[in-house]
């Protein structure tokens, strides 16, 4: 489906659709239309891997959204910096219900595995906040340095950095459906972001998704 694999079945008496977005805004953006057209979605968990930008937010922690913006998008002088044209708005919030239970879903998980994983995750903690996506791949101390400045100095404290969430919330908003995020830190979105990040998706971020989507999954109600 629009060149994309999906996988239909059962995760804890749920029924779940999984899908792989690929990488940018676009192709998130195409992947949470088909979850929604095609399947029949009522709600979206997005999960990944991304550069922490606000202090204490270090390698290995797991940020769960509150809201998302995208930090290269400026229409001025039609529309303010950052503002979503005929939105009215810069900023797409997650639902709080559905954000609730993956934080704390996230809480139980770092308490089962932090110590088990990696050196690299002891200690590991939750955050909660604003994440900011653009397409292109924060990979300079400079570079955060500036993006984090300018979304600060516009009103918009951001803990981390990725780059395909603020669609997927932007989609789910049109539609009416239910959204949450989480993302793993795989680096600190600055010179050293290069580094062993292939090792640190397959090693840390993927083992995080899995286990927090299932303590997520244990949490919801059963289907009626």
């Amino acid at each position: 489906m629009a060149g994309r694999d999906f996988w239909l079945g059962q995760l804890h008496g749920q029924p779940v659709v999984l899908g792989l977005s690929r990488i940018g805004k676009v192709s998130a953006t195409l992947t949470a239309s088909v979850l929604i057209g095609h399947f029949g979605a009522s709600r979206i968990v997005f999960t990944g891997v991304a550069g922490g930008l606000a202090p204490g937010v270090k390698v290995g922690d797991v940020v769960v959204a509150h809201d998302f913006i995208q930090h290269d998008l400026d229409a001025s002088p039609l529309f303010p910096r950052y503002e979503v044209p005929l939105y009215g708005r810069s900023r797409f919030l997650c639902d709080p219900a559905l954000t609730s239970l993956l934080a704390m879903a996230a809480d139980r998980a770092l308490a089962i595995s932090s110590d088990a994983v990696s050196p690299l995750v002891a200690g590991a903690q939750v955050h909660r906040g604003l994440i900011a996506s653009g397409d292109r791949f924060v990979s300079s101390a400079t570079e955060s340095r500036l993006l984090q400045s300018a979304l600060a100095d516009a009103g918009h404290a951001a803990l981390a950095v990725e780059m395909e969430g603020a669609a997927v919330a932007q989609v789910c908003a049109d539609y009416g459906v239910t959204f949450a995020a989480m993302r793993t830190v795989s680096d600190r979105a600055d010179d050293s972001a290069h580094i062993d990040f292939p090792t640190f998706v397959t090693d840390v971020a993927s083992h995080y998704a899995r286990r927090i989507i299932d303590e997520l999954l244990r949490s919801l109600p059963a289907p009626t």
